[in-house]
């Protein structure tokens, strides 16, 4: 009769992972097919002439376990395509996802089942929660969506909200206890390699995200915000040379002490706007230039054994980044325009998962027992029952890749006071575009390679 109570006991845990298994698959999850695996067909489509043939891919996702990190894709494809409507909708359902997570007061019955399924399956059985980094992000293309769409009220809602955000995460960082070792030789040096590969000045913020909303406050007349943000910038990329100059353009402006000392801290910067014409007469050109696509995650394995039963661990990692590519020349105006670096994206994703990996470890840990255990029972039973348990365990063991792959990898930023008129913008090897600039306005370009292409929108401001 034991015997009996044993063997439905195990059967029904054993059933439960193959129904899972079978309704998670039918759902086009992760579980079983690695996140950059599925994303391998639609990157090609992020560069292409139409970027936008990438969202009837991606829509299927929006109502599953993973839709916020869909909604974050699609949005950025339709935005790469300059359907901005169509991609503040797409963001504005990625938003919604993260608020619902901030307000849930409780563990529903759905979480409590997907957690479940997770300690017998793998990570991307747990809905996916986003990051910090990309919570940032997603209100940054926000913020440029109604920029873009000729909604400056709009695009300063969204940059009030990314700064609340970095504010929190900056000081959640501050706060934050270093990851003490964990009890297994191949995670730590997993761990030290991250921390190496990371940024620690950029740590989860970014100097782009506060560029970007310091920009923004500019543009809205706001020089006081504008100069806060450009400060908390230049810390985490103090050679930029387009912060340089605009944060002694503000300082003189607004009289602030800093002034004289950064005029002999960055004497380029001085010189070139000491020998600026007046803005009224000329138009101000402003680039962003975005380019690449952030890497994806990659998985390492560790083997141990739980009471004489081997099991093995599936975790993320990612391959040490090579250096970015440099940035391209920009021709086409009467003088050269030097893209300046802003951020690689790259370390800060990095950080992001070596803040992450001790708890993924822990639960992993977790999983493996469990999994011990039914390998236990199962070898008690039969034979059968045992090779199938080992089966299920090597099936179901998959390293939570996922992230938003549709980032750039790296940002530049370049600005230039020219006379009115329209010009020919060029960059290297690619077709040229023609920007207007306007006597006391503002030209803002925003360009984002792919790869291939170079899909390049601009306004006046």
């Amino acid at each position: 009769m034991r015997r009996h109570h044993h063997l439905f006991g195990f059967s029904f845990w054993f059933f439960f992972l193959l129904t899972t298994i079978f309704l998670s698959g039918c759902a086009g999850s992760s579980l079983f097919t690695s996140y950059p695996r599925q994303m391998a067909d639609i990157r090609p489509l992020l560069d292409s002439p139409a970027p936008q043939q990438a969202v009837p891919r991606l829509s299927a996702g929006l109502n599953g376990n993973d839709a916020l990190l869909y909604a974050q894709e699609a949005g950025r494809s339709v935005q790469i395509a300059g359907d901005f409507q169509h991609s503040k909708r797409l963001f504005n359902q990625a938003i919604a996802d993260y608020q619902r997570e901030d307000g849930r007061a409780y563990i529903s019955l759905s979480a409590l089942g997907a957690n479940s399924g997770a300690v017998l399956l793998n990570d991307n059985a747990i809905p996916y929660h986003g990051n910090p980094f990309e919570r940032i992000m997603l209100h940054q293309y926000q913020a440029l969506n109604y920029l873009f769409d000729k909604d400056m009220p709009g695009a300063l809602v969204e940059v009030r909200r990314a700064g609340e955000l970095q504010a929190l995460t900056a000081e959640r960082y501050a706060n934050s206890q270093p990851a003490q070792d964990i009890n297994n030789g191949q995670v730590n040096a997993q761990l030290a390699r991250l921390t190496e590969a990371s940024d620690e000045r950029n740590n989860l913020l970014n100097a782009y995200s506060y560029t970007l909303t310091g920009l923004i406050y500019a543009l809205a007349n706001q020089p006081n915000d504008a100069f806060i943000d450009y400060r908390k910038a230049i810390r985490l990329s103090p050679d930029n040379a387009f912060l340089q100059r605009a944060l002694l353009q503000l300082a003189q402006q607004l009289g602030m002490p800093e002034y004289r000392q950064w005029q002999s801290l960055w004497p380029t910067a001085a010189n070139y706007l000491q020998h600026q014409p007046p803005r009224h007469k000329n138009g101000h050109l402003i680039m962003l230039y975005e380019q690449g696509f952030i890497p994806a995650k990659q998985a390492f394995t560790v083997p141990f054994r739980v009471d004489n039963y081997w099991q093995s661990i599936a975790l993320p990692t990612y391959a040490t980044p090579l250096t970015p590519a440099p940035l391209p020349q920009v021709s086409g105006l009467p003088q050269p325009l030097v893209l300046a670096p802003l951020v690689d994206l790259a370390p800060l994703a990095i950080t992001a998962l070596r803040e992450q990996l001790p708890a993924i470890w822990l639960r992993q840990a977790s999983r493996a027992y469990a999994k011990a255990q039914i390998n236990q029972q199962s070898a008690r039973q039969t034979d059968l029952l045992a090779v199938a348990s080992q089966i299920a365990n090597l099936v179901s063991e998959q390293a939570d890749r996922r992230s938003w792959l549709s980032l750039p990898r790296q940002v530049g930023i370049a600005e230039q006071s020219l006379p009115p008129g329209q010009y020919q913008v060029q960059f290297t090897r690619q077709q040229a575009q023609t920007i207007t600039v306007s006597p006391g306005k503002t030209t803002l370009v925003w360009a984002m390679n792919t790869g291939n292409y170079t899909h390049f929108y601009s306004i006046i401001i």
